[in-house]
């Protein structure tokens, strides 16, 4: 099985999720397009999406989900989005896709969080992909050399603006030993937009794929 044949399993699975009527909160990344592509075919039957990027809310339009925003909408019943890396413990390191600040605010907003992703992201801690931290551009310089008495190497992603206007910066180099503890002190330096640590609002569940089929952490 290739990987993105593990991405596709992975995200068809997660469409056992999705009730008629609701409102599914979507995430960013390769592994979530598979998903839009499978949610198209349920679109006559849910009412909307709540798209976590531009880019989830073009590829969503492309199959006529409705795009819906989420100061209208209200909490949402489920948010389904990949992740960069996870842990046993349901802990996440999101934002390869540029999408961390909305990802978060989404998987916030939602009862429940389904995580899909191949085999490849397991990881026993978090760090081995560089986290993600998006920062005002005027803080970047002070955000870094906070970041690097963590103890992390940051390293300004180039060429790249979020959807909210801001740069992102990729620490290299950091065990995130305790995810919660160290998600918090990141939030805490001016400047910090969001950081891509999931660990205070985990995932509620994982849905693995591999080759013996899918896996789920719960």
């Amino acid at each position: 099985m290739s990987q993105d044949d593990a991405k596709r399993q992975a995200a068809e699975a997660a469409l056992e999720f999705v009730t008629d009527d609701m409102i599914v909160g979507v995430g960013t990344g390769s592994t979530v397009n598979h998903f839009i592509d499978a949610l198209a075919g349920m679109a006559a039957r849910i009412e909307g999406a709540v798209a976590s990027s531009e880019a989830s809310a073009e590829r969503l339009r492309k199959y006529r989900i409705p795009v819906l925003e989420l100061n209208d909408t209200g909490d949402l019943p489920l948010y389904v989005d990949g992740a960069d890396e996870f842990t046993v413990h349901r802990a996440l390191i999101k934002g390869g896709g540029g999408a961390l600040t909305r990802e978060k605010i989404v998987a916030g907003a939602s009862r429940r969080f389904v995580c899909i992703v191949d085999q490849s992201k397991r990881v026993d801690w978090l760090g081995s992909f560089p986290l993600p931290v998006e920062v005002i551009p005027m803080a970047r310089s002070f955000v870094a050399r906070q970041l690097t008495r963590l103890g992390g190497q940051p390293e300004l992603r180039s060429g790249v603006t979020t959807d909210n206007g801001n740069v992102i910066l990729d620490v290299h180099n950091l065990e995130i030993m305790e995810p919660i503890e160290t998600e918090r002190r990141i939030n805490d330096i001016p400047g910090v937009v969001c950081n891509g640590i999931f660990a205070l609002r985990p995932a509620d569940e994982i849905l693995i794929a591999g080759p013996d089929g899918i896996e789920r952490i719960r």
